[in-house]
């Protein structure tokens, strides 16, 4: 990997500090921080002008290979990931995600942004204000669990994110208990991240003018950076989302849904 100056390297890894925090808290892949503010970064350093993006993306996937796999340690000791859901839902993330990364540099998104800003803003409304689904409602068999993963992977992969944005409140919605849900979507969002790194890999694997260390779309400093901050930090936020009131968590994860809609709607 190339040389950095150690103030970059002290704001990658600070960066990893903040996003292991709130994907442990919210069962999130931390991806909202991660694009941003790599595009930043990337941008100050002068590389690889007019594919940051691509790197920001790539890059926030293969951090959340990591920060997921810590997370879900530290909810799986609390008893919160229901197992037979990430069963049914990987085949569809798995299949969504490497498709949506392949495509993501060929494929226009604003019609799909538009309608993952709307289900944002309708999610976050719900969740501020309690909404409590039908007592019935309960989980999809198999088929339609497969079919909801799949589009929650293919979503992730072309916003960098690991998933927790969509399938928390599509738990949620099917009457899993919040602190569950948050469990099990950062159960889920370990396939999410590992099939959109590699789709962004091998989609970036020919691209001319990545920087040095880059892996295709995944450039490899920022991502030593990150997680190396990221995974001291995402225990202590699961540890902390099971000693918040349910009803606090919801409004924490209704705001972090309206910032990430309103930052899409900033980048139409």
């Amino acid at each position: 990997m190339p040389e950095l100056a150690p103030a970059l390297l002290a704001g990658y890894f600070a960066l990893g500090l903040a996003t292991g925090f709130v994907a442990g808290l919210l069962g999130v892949g931390g991806g909202l921080i991660i694009v941003p503010v790599l595009i930043v970064l990337l941008h100050a350093q002068g590389l690889a002008a007019g594919m940051e993006p691509q790197l920001a993306l790539g890059t926030s996937l293969a951090v959340i290979v990591f920060t997921s796999l810590s997370s879900v340690r530290a909810h799986h000791r609390h008893g919160a990931v229901e197992w037979t859901v990430v069963r049914r839902i990987t085949l569809g993330v798995l299949a969504g995600t490497f498709v949506g990364a392949l495509l993501a540099s060929r494929v226009p998104a604003t019609v799909l942004k538009v309608f993952f800003v709307a289900f944002l803003f309708y999610a976050a409304i719900q969740m501020w204000l309690d909404f409590r689904p039908a007592p019935h409602r309960a989980m999809p068999g198999r088929a339609g669990t497969t079919l909801a993963g799949s589009v929650i992977g293919l979503v992730s992969s072309w916003v960098g994110i690991g998933g927790g944005t969509l399938s928390v409140p599509f738990m949620l919605f099917h009457n899993i208990p919040l602190h569950r849900a948050i469990g099990t979507s950062a159960a889920i969002g370990f396939p999410i991240a590992l099939a959109g790194a590699a789709g962004y890999v091998v989609g970036g694997r020919h691209a001319a003018g990545l920087p040095a260390g880059s892996l295709g779309f995944v450039y490899l400093p920022a991502l030593a950076g990150i997680v190396a901050g990221s995974v001291l930090t995402a225990p202590l936020g699961a540890w902390t989302s099971h000693r918040l009131p349910v009803r606090r968590l919801k409004r924490i994860f209704a705001l972090l849904l309206l910032v990430l809609a309103i930052r899409m709607l900033w980048t139409f």
